[in-house]
């Protein structure tokens, strides 16, 4: 039971939380030792709130789980964690996960109360309506980042953050959609229905788009920002991004992945050698150029 619960809260996809770093990072207080201890605790409690998202997205779609050739495998689907076990762990973590955000910084709980709520309602109904179920996850990525900004004294911490995450979520989005339209195929509907108001043409369109002005917005932030070196040191990072953005786009077109970004992060050594090279980069510009 109890591994069925851990497997159900998905930790690999508290990789996704690790946005609320973004404020302390890119606002140079990684050696605030009290900021970093302040983002550590948001960072846990926000992916144990994510956590219960999880759960309750299976119950809502446990019976389209049972129709898909590899989530009928989970917890829930499979008839391994009882529905009515699983909400009562989903209530416990978010009482207790809401207190203690509350305790950590009031800000900071309240925009863990919209996020739980925006996907409270995501789960059962917005992520069934074309375009405003990838705008939603987007702007949970958002919510991470102002979690982040929540829980420190920012000082120059740049809006064109908000922006780039923005994009590079949506362009996340509609890369998954398209996977799972790719694996599903012809019987996509009946395991997801919003896939019906999608096709490949459609979603290469959305994500040529959202690419382009992916980079051209990250660009920008790296000769605009008030808080970057005045010798645009920051631009040398601007290629690791591109290639990120090209690698993924490489993998959902010409090899069929995509339909769980957060697995091709920890399993796709390409993007890990650019993401790990990326951050190199952020750190030495940032805390020791």
């Amino acid at each position: 039971m109890i591994k069925a619960i851990i497997t159900t809260m998905r930790l690999k996809q508290w990789t996704k939380n690790l946005f609320i770093f973004a404020a302390l990072v890119f606002d140079r207080q990684l050696t605030n030792p009290e900021a970093l201890l302040q983002t550590i605790f948001g960072f846990f409690l926000f992916s144990f709130l994510s956590s219960t998202v999880y759960i309750i997205n299976d119950i809502a779609d446990i019976e389209a789980d049972r129709k898909h050739p590899r989530k009928m495998n989970r917890p829930i689907a499979s008839g391994q964690l009882p529905v009515k076990v699983a909400a009562v762990v989903a209530m416990v973590i978010v009482v207790i996960t809401l207190t203690l955000s509350y305790l950590l910084s009031p800000s900071f709980m309240l925009i863990s109360l919209i996020y739980f709520i925006t996907f409270l309602l995501y789960s059962f109904w917005l992520k069934h309506v074309p375009l405003i179920d990838v705008m939603i996850i987007a702007a949970g990525f958002v919510m991470r980042v102002a979690a982040g900004v929540s829980l420190i004294q920012v000082e120059r911490f740049s809006p064109w953050l908000y922006v780039v995450t923005t994009l590079l979520a949506l362009y996340i989005g509609f890369g998954k959609r398209r996977a799972e339209l790719m694996l599903l195929d012809d019987d996509a509907n009946s395991h997801r229905r919003v896939l019906d108001g999608y096709s490949i043409p459609f979603l290469d369109t959305l994500i040529t788009i959202v690419s382009s002005t992916t980079i051209m917005a990250y660009s920008l932030y790296t000769f605009s920002a008030p808080n970057l070196p005045d010798n645009h040191a920051m631009m040398l990072t601007i290629p690791f991004v591109i290639y990120g953005i090209f690698r993924y786009l490489f993998l959902i077109q010409m090899q069929g992945e995509g339909g769980a970004p957060d697995e091709l992060v920890l399993s796709d050594r390409p993007l890990q050698v650019t993401i790990a090279m990326y951050g190199l980069s952020v750190l030495i510009i940032f805390y020791l150029y």
